[in-house]
């Protein structure tokens, strides 16, 4: 008996829990998912603040098509002169000033890792620290700053003197001394329930870091991209850190980060020793172009303008009694409800009716609301009338 697309994929793609949602998706478009038997979905966590554009977005397509029809992998990153890599970074150097260096890799992740790698060869020390309840990544090093044992206890021992500080603490920022090699710090910690920090804190903590000779590390894998509003959330905040981690919304679909700081810093991976950090397929010319193109059009959208305006809508239509908060910045929102398990019924509901969204890994009770920048106004309200829809299903089944 020939096995269904289903079953070959339950058999054969290795799965990362007991029950994933398994949806056989043949097309994206836009804002939108369709499924193998004509369902149609609202795309509302843009894979994890991945497709900022939306799917499939012409400009990005085009500018894949036309990297194609040139050259696709060539050689082991930052031996040849290639022109998507250096549209890219060009453009990606204009965000901040002082940081006007680039290194292209394949993920978030290994940007957090490269970045702890030039932390501790760049200032000489060791220790570095993270904050609880945020999120960098999953490999090994980008692990050890995970504060959750029960994500961290099954793959001990991870890097030594990584330790967590307590988000929002201003007496943990005397913690931050000489030896510390650098701060990693989300903007907004987005899988805590998409929690803003305070702008103020942020302040001090960047004092302390210029003080003290740390690296402040902003992780804007999530943010960046016009996620909150500015292209980058640390401009908001007004701070500006030694080394950017980006990822994400940058590829316009396509597999790419970056982790980007001054060229001082970051020859010091080029000596003691020579090729300090490696990647074979990180700056990849097509995803490069992507990038480029996804860049081009997100300053074209004007988020400062239009972000604001649908998180608005956002905090306006969904309110009900099983709605304890609405909280986060931009379009990267989090829905707070009685309990987990109330998330998880109003979460399934929701794709049921056409919406998909997903909870934070370490907030279950939140719902994630993360749709392209792209979306509708009146898109974006549909969405919330669906929403409201879902949960009064499960408020009523619960009264």
């Amino acid at each position: 008996m020939q096995l269904s697309l289903r079953q070959l994929f339950l058999r054969h793609v290795a799965q990362t829990s007991p029950a994933p949602l398994a949806l056989e998706i043949v097309k994206a478009e836009g804002i939108y998912l369709y499924g193998a038997n004509g369902e149609k979905w609202m795309d509302l966590i843009s894979g994890i603040s991945v497709s900022n554009v939306g799917h499939r977005h012409p400009a990005v397509l085009e500018a894949i098509r036309e990297q194609l029809e040139k050259y696709m992998h060539l050689m082991v990153y930052g031996e040849y002169i290639q022109s998507p890599q250096v549209a890219l970074a060009t453009r990606l150097s204009s965000l901040l000033p002082g940081l006007d260096n680039v290194y292209f890799v394949n993920s978030g992740t290994e940007a957090i890792e490269g970045s702890i790698k030039l932390a501790r060869r760049a200032t000489g020390r060791k220790k570095i620290y993270s904050f609880r309840d945020a999120y960098h990544g999953s490999t090994t090093g980008a692990l050890s700053l995970m504060s959750n044992r029960y994500f961290t206890e099954p793959f001990q021992p991870l890097l030594p003197e990584t330790h967590h500080l307590e988000p929002g603490d201003w007496n943990e920022i005397e913690k931050i001394d000489p030896e510390t090699a650098a701060v990693f710090v989300e903007i907004v910690r987005g899988e805590a329930g998409a929690v803003p920090a305070d702008p103020g804190y942020l302040k001090a903590l960047r004092q302390r870091c210029s003080e003290t000779g740390t690296l402040f590390i902003a992780d804007e894998i999530q943010t960046g991209f016009g996620r909150t509003g500015p292209f980058l959330a640390c401009q908001d905040a007004g701070i500006i850190p030694d080394v950017l981690v980006l990822a994400k919304g940058m590829g316009g679909g396509m597999p790419i980060g970056a982790f980007m700081s001054s060229t001082k810093l970051m020859r010091s991976l080029y000596d003691h020793p020579v090729l300090g950090h490696i990647t074979t397929f990180g700056g990849h010319p097509v995803s490069c172009a992507a990038a480029t193109a996804a860049f081009d059009v997100v300053q074209h959208l004007d988020t400062r303008k239009i972000v604001p305006e649908l998180e608005q809508i956002v905090r306006e239509r969904l309110k009900h009694p099983a709605i304890l908060e609405v909280s986060g910045r931009g379009l990267l929102l989090s829905v707070r409800f009685p309990s987990e398990a109330f998330a998880q019924k109003v979460i399934s509901g929701c794709i049921a009716n056409g919406i998909i969204t997903d909870w934070f890994l370490f907030a279950p009770d939140r719902l994630r609301i993360c749709p392209p920048l792209t979306i509708r106004k009146d898109e974006l309200e549909d969405a919330c009338s669906l929403i409201l829809k879902s949960v009064q299903a499960v408020y009523a089944a619960e009264q």
